[in-house]
């Protein structure tokens, strides 16, 4: 991206309406999906991409590794806006508590509930990346002045076509639903037989997302129309957030680009994540962390929350899943994310 356009739009529109400030959100919100995609395209080929090494009896590459212990700490990220928000947490008590406790048990007694756990975190990974980026939409839509609900359903199903419709008609579908083939360890063949029938019609379903999609499209920029003859104003940031991070999944999940596709996806949407947990709670970090009163306490607090967040991903990256105590707890903690996350949104809603 012409780095001076950039510069020109971001002064050209007022500091409300961006969720931090210009700087901020360009560099944490607006410009990651085309970095990861140019990132993607810059490593593929590489020794970054390439290499294999060996560490704890896992056989990695350096970008298998940096993009898992990423994926890792930005999913146990959310127990800071959970647990290390007061008023979140008191709001929620048993959800923070019991929920995960009994998911934990229930894994760690049933392998029924074990695979069925592992597959569901696949796909409602898929949901939740979707809806992230609708969220992100959503509060643009709002800081440019209009109503939260004008669009909001219309938002809502193009970020699901949009990230979930290339999954669906492209090359990486099998990735995703080849998940079902652990269904083989409790002996549930009819689950296991999905990944095969998915791969052999899988053509269908191309032809219907890119027919439904196209439909949508349609629908939805008649439906805009109509919405700013009410009085509705375009947000050019949500229109550069939407339109950028479709085509970044389209080149992705539909054709793996450049072979480096949960690179992308996966590095942009926990950078992303990362941004805005610590727009919202580094006030709740640094009291949590009990900094607020030595000098640069707000930067010493983000560095204990980098720190705590990629340890912990390190660890689960290496962890043994063969053992199904470790396994469950990284599957706990996936759940808890996605789950807690989207309702996190709608409690903060008024303080964005």
């Amino acid at each position: 991206m012409d780095t001076a356009a950039t510069g020109a739009a971001a002064s050209a529109l007022p500091r409300s309406a961006y969720i931090v400030n210009p700087a901020y959100d360009w560099l944490l919100f607006l410009l990651p999906p085309v970095a990861a995609l140019g990132l993607g395209f810059v490593i593929t080929g590489t020794w970054f991409s390439d290499a294999g090494f060996e560490l704890a009896g896992y056989d990695f590459s350096p970008s298998g590794l940096l993009i898992g212990v990423f994926i890792h700490a930005h999913l146990v990220a959310v127990f800071f806006r959970s647990h290390g928000n007061p008023a979140i947490f008191r709001s929620f008590p048993r959800r923070f508590v019991l929920v995960p406790l009994l998911l934990y048990l229930a894994m760690l007694s049933s392998n029924w509930a074990l695979i069925c756990v592992s597959v569901l975190a696949t796909f409602w990974d898929v949901y939740h990346s979707a809806l992230q980026t609708f969220g992100f939409a959503r509060i643009y839509d709002n800081k440019w002045g209009n109503d939260p609900a004008a669009g909001r359903q219309l938002d809502y199903w193009l970020n699901l076509l949009l990230y979930a419709g290339p999954i669906l008609a492209g090359v990486t579908m099998i990735d995703h639903f080849e998940d079902f083939a652990e269904f083989e360890e409790v002996g549930a063949t009819f689950f296991t037989r999905i990944p095969a029938y998915m791969e052999g019609h899988q053509q269908y379903y191309a032809w219907a997302v890119i027919a439904l999609g196209c439909a949508f499209l349609l629908y939805y920029l008649h439906a805009q129309w109509r919405l700013s003859r009410q009085g509705y104003r375009v947000s050019p940031l949500k229109v550069y957030l939407l339109a950028s991070t479709g085509a970044v999944s389209i080149l992705t999940w539909g054709f793996n680009t450049w072979g480096e596709a949960f690179f992308i996806m996966n590095f942009f949407h926990a950078l992303q994540y990362f941004g805005i947990v610590w727009a919202r709670e580094q006030g709740n970090l640094v009291r949590l962390f009990r900094v607020g009163s030595l000098p640069n306490g707000k930067y010493l607090a983000l560095a204990l929350f980098l720190g705590a967040t990629f340890g912990y991903g390190l660890w689960a990256e290496l962890s043994d899943t063969s053992i199904t105590a470790l396994w469950a707890l990284t599957l706990t903690v996936s759940i808890m994310h996605f789950w807690y996350d989207s309702f996190i949104w709608s409690v903060r809603k008024q303080q964005v």
